[in-house]
């Protein structure tokens, strides 16, 4: 709670009185843990300059007890712990490593989204880690597209895949696809792709026809979306722009693996780490895992956590707090599905709802280009890519300060450079027409 939010207390009050008697117990608490090393200790007296020591461990105590987290810190902590400010990663992989898995159908917005949290790292040289598969995109979790290391690939496989299965299950006895049938396309998809070839979608179709399997309509998606959850096949290099499939155990490498509850603890603490403070609930919606396993998994990591609660909700965060003076950039040009909505259930923290009919009719951020200042969301961005530059379009909430409108230019420029060419953007201020 800020300073100003807080009420008088009476001096007359239990509270006052209870206050008074807490600070009394920290105090002796202090001094009695502090007593070798305080200077000026003589027999039981305390000089000035141990009081005004021990009163500044005093002031630093309260104010973790009794501080109390605002929207403003909770969304000023998530891009902290996200690395949109400070943001110092110096490879694809580094990142994607960092927050456990990165949100990826839209394949060249979620490229963008990783170099915001990098030093800097162009559209090409992402584009190279994929090539080389240091990053790999694969059905995980949900189930949708998302980046993922290799190192990370088959721990995170085993772990989530029965859940995205489960998930899938509806569709699998509606296209007829069991056991057996998946058995028969996978050997299939392995004698096809044997010997380091990677193939696009349509010719992977082709075998399986040739195989007798048939692909029709939603068959195709689900048969390589199974294969993907049963780690026989993952993402190859693109051919042009269109993308390739590749064994998993030709192009990565063999990895370590993790036991169940080694791999859900590990889960649960990259998540925690790179997007916290949030919540259970968050936690939930994002892994797509049953309570009952994020609640396991807390569990076996709350000691590494520090939580808070807040209006009847329970936050978990690391203890990697924001510096008390930001230098950052103050405004982002975020993708559509980046980590930093799509991550949370409730979304409250950096939306305000009132803003719903700003946006396209499904009224929610996560499918937009978000444009994000101070952590809120304050409107949404489009992209126009012309032959010598690209031209950055907002559409703002409110009209912006001069501060956030040299934030704003600097953004857009920052995203030029990704694309390797300049960028424009209309000086205008307020919503667009």
């Amino acid at each position: 709670m800020l300073p100003h939010e807080r009420q008088a207390i009476s001096r007359k009050s239990p509270l006052h009185t209870l206050t008074r008697i807490r600070i009394k117990g920290i105090v002796k608490h202090i001094f009695v843990n502090n007593m070798d090393s305080l200077e000026g200790c003589r027999e039981g007296l305390f000089s000035a300059r141990s009081r005004r020591v021990a009163a500044a461990k005093v002031t630093l105590l309260l104010r973790s007890r009794h501080s109390e987290m605002t929207t403003y810190d909770i969304a000023r902590q998530r891009l902290h712990s996200q690395h949109l400010t400070g943001a110092d990663f110096e490879t694809a992989s580094q990142v994607v490593q960092w927050m456990g898995a990165v949100q990826s159908q839209d394949y060249s917005a979620a490229k963008w989204a990783i170099a915001q949290r990098t030093r800097g790292l162009a559209d090409s040289e992402i584009e190279q880690a994929f090539i080389e598969g240091t990053i790999l995109r694969t059905h995980v979790m949900r189930p949708t597209w998302h980046f993922v290391t290799r190192e990370d690939i088959r721990w995170l496989l085993a772990l989530t895949a029965p859940r995205v299965h489960a998930v899938n299950a509806y569709y699998y006895r509606r296209l007829e696809l069991d056991k057996t049938v998946f058995k028969r396309s996978n050997a299939t998809l392995i004698g096809t792709l044997q010997g380091g070839r990677q193939l696009t979608r349509a010719e992977l179709a082709s075998a399986l026809r040739r195989a007798g399997i048939a692909v029709s309509g939603l068959r195709l998606v689900y048969l390589i979306v199974g294969a993907e959850l049963d780690g026989v096949i993952c993402s190859g290099a693109r051919r042009g722009k269109q993308f390739t499939y590749a064994l998993l155990d030709e192009r990565v490498p063999t990895t370590k693996t993790l036991a169940h509850d080694e791999a859900l603890a590990e889960f649960t603490r990259r998540y925690f780490t790179s997007r916290g403070p949030a919540t259970e609930e968050d936690f939930m919606w994002w892994s797509g895992l049953t309570r009952a396993d994020v609640r396991s998994g807390l569990e076996m990591v709350k000691d590494e956590f520090e939580q808070e609660v807040i209006a009847g909700k329970t936050y978990w965060s690391a203890n990697h707090r924001p510096p008390a003076r930001d230098t950052f950039q103050t405004v982002h040009l975020l993708p559509n599905y980046d980590e930093y909505v799509v991550g949370y259930a409730d979304r409250s923290a950096i939306f305000d709802s009132s803003h719903a009919d700003q946006l396209d009719a499904r009224h929610n951020p996560l499918f937009q280009h978000t444009l994000v200042i101070n952590g809120q969301v304050a409107g949404t961005w489009k992209r126009t890519l012309k032959k010598d530059s690209v031209v950055i379009t907002p559409n703002l909430f409110a009209r912006l300060k001069r501060a956030d409108q040299r934030a704003l230019a600097a953004a857009a420029r920052q995203y030029g450079a990704f694309l390797g060419l300049p960028a424009e953007w209309p000086k205008v201020n307020g919503r667009a027409k």
